[in-house]
């Protein structure tokens, strides 16, 4: 397994990942990972709707919670052929009872516990932690990686702007 060093800080210390260093033009990677019903779900069910990917060490901390409902917010301003995910390791129980709590309606929440499927094969599965490092993908309709941004401080919020007008852009 690869491992990178020099990407990342999880409270100003170094942090390793886990897994490829991905680039934009890149084909997303496959990946599984279980929705709130436990269902089993993989990049492919969203077909050809452009993914805002937002990978999160876990909802129950405050910026993951304000990152989450910051893109529940946005989702409203976006056309119907763009979807909102937000994965991270967190049981899909506690992902379930977060969004009951937070009110979120317009992302879909992925749990990559099972096989860290999503993490390895995204490069963001922080070694020391067994964490994903906060990151946002953008992918297009065919699969292709059109966006991509490490949050360098896993204790930051990404630049949403950022993020949002890349898919704009794709529109």
């Amino acid at each position: 397994m690869e491992e990178r060093t020099g990407i990342i800080t999880f409270k100003g210390n170094p942090m390793t990942l886990l897994g490829p260093q991905l680039k934009v033009g890149d084909q997303a990677p496959a990946f599984t990972a279980v929705d709130t019903s436990l269902t089993v779900i993989s990049l492919s069910d969203f077909g050809a709707a452009i993914k805002i990917i937002s990978a999160v060490p876990s909802l129950d901390t405050p910026v993951c919670d304000a990152e989450t409902r910051r893109f529940n917010q946005e989702a409203a301003s976006l056309p119907a052929n763009v979807v909102l995910l937000t994965i991270s390791l967190d049981l899909p129980f506690a992902q379930k009872r977060w969004c009951g709590a937070a009110g979120i309606d317009r992302v879909v929440t992925l749990s990559d516990y099972r096989d860290r499927s999503f993490g390895l094969a995204y490069g963001v599965l922080i070694k020391e932690l067994m964490l994903l490092s906060r990151s946002v993908f953008v992918v297009d309709g065919n699969g292709v990686i059109r966006y991509l941004q490490h949050v360098p401080e896993v204790t930051s919020e990404p630049d949403y702007a950022a993020v949002l007008d890349s898919v704009r852009a794709m529109l």
